[in-house]
């Protein structure tokens, strides 16, 4: 059986929701011993947990050949027919159908904390209190990027409110309660403890998520998960589930990610982040080796953005990110939280390793704006080409000059420059790394190439000066990575 990690997203399906993945939190004081009971904590904080049902338009009218394996011709004496037809097979065209799931008052004035994809694209919003009680909500803010979303109701009187805790101080092991709203059944307790910090579910560069065995189930979503002493420590977001249902593995957004995001949503409604212009990649013992670090640290430049501020400041590729701002870069997904935060045209020094040496440059941090995904290119199945006249075999490579027939054969663009794999030896160094025919080496460590005997030449030098591995910028089918291939 196949386990998928699956974001939550609350449907009303015969009074259940469907697929949605919750997240739990951790708690940021634990507690030596399991304590005796949760009912004290439970009795404090879930008055101010909420349930949250919210409208989705699930049909747009005009698709009439929405249902068809064909496309009907507009004018064709059929149109109308067809377009009946579709109608009668949806289940209600233009419905909306109901969304649930769970959030938290922050502030007694009725700001309410969850998760934007509990109300993304909702066309009516409501909070319902541990009361009873129902509100309408306005959308103060939202972000996708961390999946938060801060609400405002209107009530005759203070609301019951909880505080974010610290969760930096939350230990794997500590205890923790969580509190939401599973299948709409409304407020539920649940407990366990902290299994794992800073899990990184590949959804986006702010990935640190709390990992909890509290049982999370549909519905959840946005929900709070409480440290012993009552203070917020997570925001409940996914499961890793097989089937949608809790399995004991839980995520949750840390409370110190969503503090200045929540901050951020109440004052000014929206989020701004600051952008560098570099893609990274985590540095591997490999990559740390072929570069002269001591240790894999840091976060490795893949590629530098035209006209952005690392191209103004003058990174390279193939320097590695050790600090920004004076902050530690230890781990691939520190640099664009750090990035992130910093404000918008402040300057912010950047140490950098490059040619086995550590240089600080200041850059001008700019604003992120939303950016285009590019397609990736379809993969070519074409056998690879003959060596040609200029080949040369090293590191276990077969290394051919670009010409017009290999681009071509390996659908490589005009717009690429560097020297072609054309072959790999079985049992050779490249081959132990994933490289593979096609490929094309742009740089070795931090010199363009562009023909075999350069990176032949660069290949021994690196052997001579006694280092096991070379740093290759390989570009395969538009995506860009560094390999670090044994030279020993």
């Amino acid at each position: 059986m196949n386990l998928a990690l699956k974001r939550s997203r609350m449907r009303a399906a015969a009074g259940l929701l469907s697929g949605a993945l919750m997240l739990t939190f951790v708690g940021a004081a634990g507690a030596a011993e399991a304590p005796a009971s949760f009912a004290d904590l439970a009795a404090k904080v879930t008055p101010a947990v909420v349930n949250i049902a919210s409208k989705h338009k699930v049909a747009q009218a005009g698709d009439d050949n929405g249902h068809l394996p064909f496309t009907v011709p507009k004018g064709s004496p059929f149109e109308d027919f067809f377009k009946h037809f579709n109608e009668r097979q949806r289940p209600d065209n233009g419905a909306e159908a109901m969304a649930l799931g769970s959030g938290f008052i922050v502030d007694p004035a009725g700001y309410v904390v969850t998760n934007n994809h509990v109300i993304d694209d909702a066309t009516d919003i409501n909070v319902t209190l541990a009361t009873g009680k129902t509100y309408p909500a306005k959308l103060i803010g939202t972000d996708k990027k961390t999946d938060l979303a801060l609400l405002k109701i209107d009530a005759p009187s203070p609301l019951p409110a909880v505080a974010f805790g610290d969760s930096d101080a939350i230990r794997v092991g500590d205890w923790v309660m969580a509190v939401g709203n599973p299948f709409g059944l409304g407020g539920t307790v649940t407990s366990g403890i902290v299994s794992a910090r800073s899990r990184d579910l590949n959804s986006g560069p702010f990935d640190d998520f709390l990992q909890i065995d509290a049982s999370i189930n549909q519905g959840n979503s946005g929900g709070p998960t409480f440290s012993m002493a009552g203070e917020v420590i997570g925001i409940n977001t996914a499961i890793f589930s097989p089937n949608g249902g809790s399995v004991g593995i839980g995520f949750a957004i840390p409370s110190n990610l969503a503090k200045p995001i929540i901050a951020t949503l109440r004052e000014k409604g929206s989020i701004e982040r600051g952008w560098l212009g570099v893609q990274i990649q985590g540095v591997t013992p490999d990559i740390a080796t072929a570069v002269g670090l001591d240790k894999p640290v840091g976060a490795i430049v893949s590629e530098v953005m035209p006209d952005s501020p690392a191209a103004k400041a003058g990174l390279q590729r193939g320097d590695v990110i050790l600090s920004f701002a004076g902050k530690a870069v230890d781990r691939l997904h520190d640099l664009p939280r750090l990035v992130a935060a910093a404000a918008i045209g402040s300057k912010a020094d950047v140490t950098l390793w490059r040619d086995h040496a550590e240089k600080t440059v200041t850059v001008e941090v700019a604003k992120l704006s939303d950016e285009q995904v590019v397609a990736d290119a379809n993969a070519n199945d074409n056998a690879p080409a003959a060596p040609t006249a200029d080949s040369v075999e090293t590191l276990g490579l077969t290394l051919t000059s670009l010409t017009p027939d290999l681009r071509q054969e390996f659908g490589i663009p005009d717009t690429v420059a560097g020297v072609v794999v054309t072959a790999v030896a079985d049992d050779g160094p490249a081959a132990k790394r994933g490289l593979q025919p096609g490929d094309v080496i742009e740089q070795v460590g931090s010199d363009p190439v562009a023909t075999p005997e350069q990176v032949a030449k660069l290949a021994r030098a690196a052997h001579a000066e006694n280092r096991n591995a070379v740093l290759l910028l390989v570009n395969r089918q538009g995506d860009e990575i560094f390999v670090a291939v044994d030279v020993a």
